[in-house]
């Protein structure tokens, strides 16, 4: 199955910011900076966490967005549960991916920086990518070939103000563990600080120019097919360490955002 060509449409985009937005006011913000400790819960590892508002704000947004296009939805708090619902993700075939709550400890922690995220995903590509950030009710989305849209205008990420002092945020942990050294070959660019933990937030900072690039090493498709399409569409070059294109269903890890006048210098700048 192939979605037709007129699938994205800007009733569906506004469809799916409204669904989004319904989620968060029913299932988010109620339990923001008001969670009880039975609600809070780790997956994998004891800094891994889902909270109830993850668990019912994707449940809400599953059977809302296949009110909008039948297909599979991979979310991220089902496939913990199933993990071999991550495999629709790489089959070409058309599927929804949701990451309910991005930033799950910023927002156990009550900080400002999490977000929602949808990705549509057919051919092994991201084709539609929306992200919301319900504690300043701002948005994200974008098409592919059509364009990225700041709060519902048309925006273009600017270039860096100073190329030969780029500012950089990177990922620098493991888990639990920081690795200085990453930060350190991330400064001899210019100014660097680690990444917010919450993808939305950090693709936000680069598509409206408060960072100069960001690079992940852990992609998986909830963090970053929204993300990735926007920033492409945008302007910028999202892309593997090698420059090959992200796939969100590749399984291979490491991707890097920035402006294509300076991507290659960052690139070649974090590999040393």
């Amino acid at each position: 199955m192939t979605l037709p060509q007129n699938t994205i449409t800007a009733d569906l985009s506004l469809a799916v910011i409204a669904a989004m937005t319904r989620a968060a006011d029913a299932e988010i913000m109620p339990r923001w900076r008001s969670l009880a400790a039975a609600e809070i819960r780790t997956k994998s590892h004891e800094w891994d966490l889902v909270t109830d508002a993850d668990v019912e704000a994707e449940r809400l947004l599953t059977v809302a967005l296949r009110d909008l296009l039948d297909v599979t939805v991979v979310g991220e708090e089902a496939t913990a549960a199933n993990p071999s619902l991550l495999d629709e993700v790489g089959t070409g075939e058309p599927c929804w991916v949701v990451d309910p709550v991005d930033g799950t400890r910023n927002f156990v922690e009550g900080k400002e920086t999490f977000a929602c995220m949808v990705a549509l995903i057919d051919g092994g590509r991201t084709q539609a990518a929306w992200i919301t950030y319900p504690t300043t009710g701002s948005e994200l989305h974008a098409a592919r070939g059509v364009g990225a849209f700041l709060d519902g205008a048309p925006h273009r990420a600017p270039e860096p103000p100073a190329p030969d002092a780029l500012r950089g945020a990177v990922a620098t942990t493991v888990g639990a563990t920081t690795d200085d050294y990453v930060l350190a070959r991330a400064g001899t660019l210019g100014p660097a600080v680690p990444i917010r933990f919450c993808a939305g937030w950090d693709y936000l900072d680069v598509v409206i120019g408060e960072t100069d690039y960001v690079s992940f090493t852990r992609t998986l498709p909830w963090d970053h097919a929204p993300g990735a399409l926007i920033a492409s569409e945008a302007g910028l070059l999202a892309a593997r360490f090698d420059g090959s294109e992200y796939l969100p269903g590749d399984g291979r890890s490491g991707i890097l955002t920035a402006h294509p006048s300076v991507w290659q210098r960052v690139s070649d700048g974090l590999a040393r």
